[in-house]
């Protein structure tokens, strides 16, 4: 692996990018020289402050600006990481052809979530897999890399809320089908350790990458926040029918207002559960069905965060 990379990371002051800078500058590997790509209205921001007060360059860029302009940010870099947020992803297409014109070495573009098949279950993931056409198309060097379902997301508060989530992400308290469904989890902290590794990794170049922690089923979350917390917690299950009318009732939501975030968001979440929590599509067997390398086999020694640990040490 290279003992020195340039990374440029866009979306670098939010929850995953947070996870990236702190993984690629606490990488005892690789030494990785990394820059923020941040909006120019958003530079003099606190966030971007403190990225610069721990050794990140910050550079104004607009993904939907002159290509010239990006392609000057982009000189001499030989990684871009993208952590943007899924309203935005179209703005990847301009920030792949000008890291394909400034001859960036490899291209992550924002994926790091479950593995879902690329069209028909979850919409925003067919809008991933155009913008990876894309990057194919004009043959720029890529990874794709998914890593699961934050324990975040995935961990249900007891009544008393005795489990504290520093993210800020909330779990919407509902189990899929049975409860008895195998996910993919993993800590957002061990996220950005991942991407340094897989960034440096000639094995990773032009593949799909899964990484991820732990397999549970969200029946044995319930059962470990149970035994830790010492509460019980009311479990409320949705079968195959009512998650699949939730999600027609999202999608009359987003037809009838297309500019709503909320509506837009609504619609994901239900897709999401219903992919990860009922359909299954988020396990490692899937992964590899869909073409995926194992992170699990690439860096079997990898010391990550057990869902217990991150349970233990938030009560």
């Amino acid at each position: 692996m290279p003992k020195n990379l340039s990374v440029a990371v866009v979306g670098a002051t939010g929850t995953t990018g947070s996870a990236i800078i702190a993984g690629l500058l606490d990488s005892g590997e690789t030494h990785f020289t990394v820059t923020a790509l941040a909006r120019p209205s958003s530079v003099d921001k606190p966030a971007y402050d403190e990225l610069k007060r721990r050794g990140v360059k910050v550079v104004p860029a607009d993904l939907r600006g002159a290509e010239s302009d990006l392609v000057k940010a982009l000189s001499g870099i030989d990684i871009v990481v993208s952590a943007i947020v899924f309203t935005e992803l179209d703005a990847e297409i301009p920030l792949a052809n000008a890291a394909k014109v400034a001859r960036v070495k490899r291209f992550l573009q924002s994926a790091l979530m479950c593995v879902i098949p690329p069209r028909g279950v979850v919409n925003f993931r067919g809008q991933k897999e155009d913008i990876l056409n894309h990057i194919q198309k004009i043959r720029l060097p890529y990874t794709y890399l998914d890593a699961g379902w934050w324990y975040d997301i995935a961990v249900p508060q007891p009544p008393s809320r005795a489990v504290q989530n520093p993210s800020g992400a909330s779990y919407q308290g509902k189990l899929g089908a049975d409860g008895n469904i195998p996910i993919a989890v993993a800590q957002v902290s061990d996220i950005g350790r991942y991407v340094a590794k897989v960034i440096a990794d000639p094995r990773t170049l032009n593949r799909r990458v899964f990484v991820y922690n732990e397999i549970y089923t969200q029946n044995q979350i319930y059962n470990l926040v149970e035994r830790l917390t010492g509460e019980k917690i009311p479990r409320s299950y949705v079968s195959k029918e009512e998650s699949e009318a939730l999600i027609d009732e999202a999608k009359a939501a987003v037809a009838a207002n297309p500019s709503s975030l909320e509506a837009m968001g609504g619609l994901v979440l239900n897709q999401l559960f219903y992919s990860v929590t009922i359909r299954g599509d988020n396990t490692p067997d899937n992964a590899k069905y869909l073409g995926y390398l194992d992170g699990k086999e690439l860096y079997p020694a990898f010391k990550f965060t057990t869902m217990e640990d991150y349970i233990k040490a938030r009560i």
